[in-house]
């Protein structure tokens, strides 16, 4: 070949699409549902396009059965808080039949009052996160590859929350 590079192979990979950030590059992003003390229950991989609010209801849909109290172990959270990304008309009515509150601000509307101090949990759980190198950058073209890795990372910071609130 002397002293060539060999040709690149394909580029990106399943769920990238062009970067909001850096039009020139591929990238995807993270969708995160987690409960009022940062255990993250479901993460969601898709390309970086992709609008917030068309991963509501697979998000929550994902969340698995809670053991802890005696009885059937609850599926669905009482509220579901999100930002003006995962503001929906009829995501919110979706939310409403499963008897969950949405707790959503509207685009054009004000903020509500204290939603910033609770939104704060989901932020520090992708911060977190996204203290692994690895996830911070996508690396790997397979999305089963990288939602590996994501699992693996959710496993430290899971074990932490639940420490923390046995001590």
């Amino acid at each position: 070949m002397c002293g060539r590079l060999p040709p690149p192979g394909e580029k990106g990979g399943a769920d990238t699409g062009p970067s909001p950030v850096d039009r020139r590059r591929t990238g995807s992003k993270h969708h995160l549902i987690c409960d009022g003390r940062g255990t993250s229950f479901k993460v969601i991989t898709t390309a970086a396009h992709v609008n917030d609010v068309t991963q509501t209801l697979a998000l929550v849909d994902g969340i698995p059965p809670l053991a802890g109290r005696p009885g059937r172990p609850r599926r669905l959270p009482e509220a579901l808080l999100g930002d003006k990304g995962y503001d929906s008309d009829p995501n919110r009515e979706e939310l409403r039949k499963r008897r969950i509150l949405p707790v959503i601000s509207r685009k054009g509307a004000p903020n509500i009052q204290g939603l910033g101090k609770l939104r704060y949990v989901v932020e520090q759980t992708f911060a977190l996160l996204h203290q692994f190198k690895r996830l911070a950058a996508r690396w790997e073209r397979r999305t089963g590859l990288h939602d590996a890795f994501v699992s693996l990372a959710r496993s430290p910071i899971c074990w932490r929350r639940l420490k923390k609130t046995r001590s």
